[in-house]
């Protein structure tokens, strides 16, 4: 829906209370033809794409909290497509594409930003893997380029070049790599879905998933009541392992808090993403001015959403040598997400050896910015019962035939 200008002044003259709400909270139904674990952004969007692309509108989206509380609304908001290997490549590349419309698509402006993403080399051995990772992109048709120290400087004035502990030794640069609103993401999926018949029930976690004799799903238990259904989709990041185990399936991941926190805000200084492996860190500005700044995973499994303050203090260490200009600025707050890792650090997308049981889950700290294209697929592959051609490289059952994508140097700090 589109606002003119009077209108706007006239809810504002009104304290803004004559809103209409973005979607229903409607009651669940007793019967779902798909019903969707997990109300983030990889969920939403997959509710959104089986009703807008493939008629399938008898839709429930079930969240234990409210929309975007898990890791949508707790992560760094980068957007890029980078990656080595030629099924990660298509994915995120395939993500990239959805998010330069996204905002036309869904009516709703997500902010996205395509202020370029800066790769930071450090050592001999990163010099080798980011030019791989250039070539490889740029065979794929993925821009990607390879910057000296001098030239990145010149990219994001900021950064210091000169004497620090990991000297920096050039970077690899992919210009249309930014950010977004994540929780601008969820909202406005959230209302697209909601237009097309998608029902959103909030505040409604599941406790059980049932199976008829034959072994296929039939409803899911909730605390609002049992729902009957034959198809189900996971997408609940952290805790996918905790609900595909009420199916009686175990999935080979494990769960860790990743930490990020934001600095007091100040006028425009970074002019895009930088990201260094070596160090762990990487850092952006948002639009309200804070440098956002993320660490890389808790050495220990863990469902806390806190993490260990070491994590942070080792990250801030990092920042301040990259930007000095830092080191007198206040941090406001720090927060954790839990995150979901594979052992080759790449999603798992599609079946499982559960009839009617989907799962779309294992993206570690790479899950924010493939949402668009990872709802895309997994609601082809629900809906049609068969992978999609870009989700069929990460099923699950590469574990067992050992076809693994090891994406652990392009997750940058996914170690």
């Amino acid at each position: 829906m589109r606002y003119s200008v009077f209108s706007l002044l006239r809810e504002a003259a009104r304290g803004h209370t004559g809103w209409p709400q973005q979607w229903r909270s409607p009651e669940p139904k007793a019967a779902y033809d798909v019903v969707i674990v997990g109300g983030g952004g990889h969920g939403l969007a997959t509710a959104y794409y089986l009703a807008k692309e493939h008629g399938v509108r008898n839709v429930a989206v079930l969240e234990k909290g409210w929309l975007g509380g898990g890791n949508t609304g707790r992560n760094t908001t980068i957007v890029r497509s980078n990656y080595l290997w030629e099924e990660s490549e298509a994915i995120y590349e395939h993500a990239v594409k959805l998010w330069e419309t996204l905002s036309h698509e869904l009516n709703y402006n997500v902010m996205y930003s395509p202020r370029g993403v800066m790769m930071l080399a450090h050592t001999l051995h990163d010099v080798q893997v980011f030019k791989r990772h250039v070539h490889a992109n740029r065979l794929a048709g993925i821009d990607n380029e390879w910057l000296t120290p001098e030239e990145a400087k010149a990219v994001c004035p900021p950064l210091n070049i000169g004497n620090l502990r990991y000297p920096i030794l050039g970077a690899a640069l992919q210009r249309r790599g930014g950010t977004a609103r994540h929780d601008a993401v969820a909202w406005g999926y959230a209302r697209a879905a909601d237009a097309l018949g998608v029902d959103i029930v909030q505040n409604c976690e599941v406790t059980g998933i049932r199976r008829n004799p034959h072994g296929a799903v039939e409803a899911v238990e909730t605390t609002r009541g049992t729902i009957r259904t034959a198809k189900i989709g996971i997408v609940a990041a952290g805790h996918t392992s905790v609900v595909a185990a009420m199916a009686g399936l175990r999935l080979p991941l494990e769960s860790f808090p990743l930490q990020a926190l934001v600095s007091e805000p100040v006028k425009p200084v970074l002019p895009c993403v930088v990201m260094s492996n070596t160090m762990h860190a990487y850092i952006s500005q948002s639009d309200k001015g804070e440098l956002v700044i993320g660490a890389g995973t808790d050495q220990y499994v863990s469902y806390s959403q806190t993490g260990g303050l070491h994590v942070t203090t080792h990250t801030l260490d990092a920042i301040c040598e990259l930007f000095p200009m830092a080191r007198r600025m206040r941090m406001l707050r720090n927060w954790g997400g839990i995150v979901d890792v594979t052992p080759d650090r790449s999603p798992i997308i599609g079946k499982t050896p559960v009839e009617g049981l989907f799962v779309n889950c294992g993206w570690g700290t790479g899950g924010f910015k493939a949402t668009p294209g990872s709802g895309h697929v997994f609601a082809a592959t629900i809906a049609r019962g068969e992978p999609h051609p870009i989700a069929a490289p990460f099923a699950l059952d590469r574990f067992r035939t050992g076809r693994l994508i090891d994406e652990a140097a392009a997750a940058a700090v996914a170690h």
